[in-house]
């Protein structure tokens, strides 16, 4: 029977993980069932929401289960077919991560569209973040004409994509990231203003950036990022939330000085979910293709190379080691 390498969920971390919470090991490969196919993964993906599915808690999806391979993005080619919807060598997209190889059947996965971009493109940009990053900003917030949006995070994988999406919509845009370096490369994305947060208090800096305020906070980070944009919000503001890395490894623990804004400032906050428009798919491809190749969205990867490295990856987007989207290379 064929094997993998695949990485496992060897305990539970408390706080920040350590790479002894996770354990790489030969695991078997199932043989090929009648519509099943085989891929070799070439890219894989390390995302902050899978920080989440290493607690034995109930979310939106099942925890990674101890002792068993873990799950997240990846881009490979067929290797083996046994369904007549894949022929070897086709590209595909699907969730079966952590590991060098993967096979089952051929609905857990997706062949990528025919667009000239690179592979990795598939994990980023045109895959799960950028879609978070399009979704969260043109459907859930709304965004139009005229608003000024504040994303915290702009350095990151979904963050750097909002920044350009608005941009691309002529939107007034601020980003928030840790650093000059960082900062830099949110500007020269096209955000009009930049905030260093780890300059001085984002609050200060925001009023300073946005002096009438701002209309949409896209939130990558919670705490005081959030608690800012509440006392920063126009009338009838909205913010969508996306994650809040802040709290991911120490749990819940800021007081909210500003919340009470929501009501004077009539400010909608929506929980949304990438998987809540894989109906509205179609039209992602068709619009961030398009801003590709025109040239108003563009990439920036922070990769490390071999399997090995996948925790140290993952622990990385903790540490702000990224720029752009976290990659290991097969």
């Amino acid at each position: 029977m064929p094997t993998t390498r695949a990485w496992h969920l060897k305990s539970r971390p408390t706080g920040l993980p350590t790479v002894d919470n996770f354990e790489l090991k030969e695991t078997p490969l199932p043989g090929l069932e009648e519509g099943w196919i085989r891929v070799e993964n070439e890219w894989l993906s390390v995302d902050p929401y899978m920080r989440g599915r290493m607690n034995d808690v109930k979310s939106y999806t099942a925890p990674f289960a101890l002792g068993e391979p873990m799950q997240g993005g990846a881009v490979g080619k067929v290797v083996e077919s046994r369904s007549p919807d894949f022929a070897v060598g086709e590209t595909v997209v699907h969730m079966l991560g952590w590991r060098e190889a993967a096979a089952g059947p051929a609905q857990a996965f997706n062949k990528v569209p025919n667009l000239p971009v690179d592979d990795h493109q598939w994990l980023g940009n045109l895959g799960l973040t950028g879609a978070t990053a399009y979704f969260g900003l043109l459907h859930v917030a709304e965004a139009k004409a005229g608003d000024i949006v504040f994303v915290s995070a702009a350095a990151g994988a979904v963050g750097s994509a909002v920044v350009q999406i608005a941009k691309a919509k002529g939107l007034t845009v601020i980003g928030s990231a840790g650093g000059a370096e960082k900062c830099a490369w949110v500007r020269e994305l096209g955000a009009d203003a930049a905030i260093d947060y780890k300059a001085g208090p984002v609050l200060k800096q925001l009023m300073v950036a946005a002096p009438d305020g701002i209309d949409v906070y896209f939130d990558n980070v919670g705490g005081d990022h959030l608690d800012a944009a509440f006392a920063a919000a126009r009338l009838n503001a909205r913010f969508p939330i996306c994650g809040m890395i802040e709290d991911y490894n120490k749990g819940p623990s800021h007081v909210f000085r500003y919340m009470m804004r929501i009501i004077a400032a009539r400010i909608t906050v929506k929980g949304f979910l990438y998987f809540d428009f894989l109906a509205r798919m179609p039209d992602f491809y068709r619009d961030m293709g398009g801003w590709i190749e025109g040239g108003q969205v563009r990439s920036r990867e922070t990769i490390r190379d071999g399997i090995e490295n996948m925790p140290e990856a993952f622990l990385d987007l903790f540490r702000g080691a990224n720029i752009g989207k976290m990659l290991v290379r097969v």
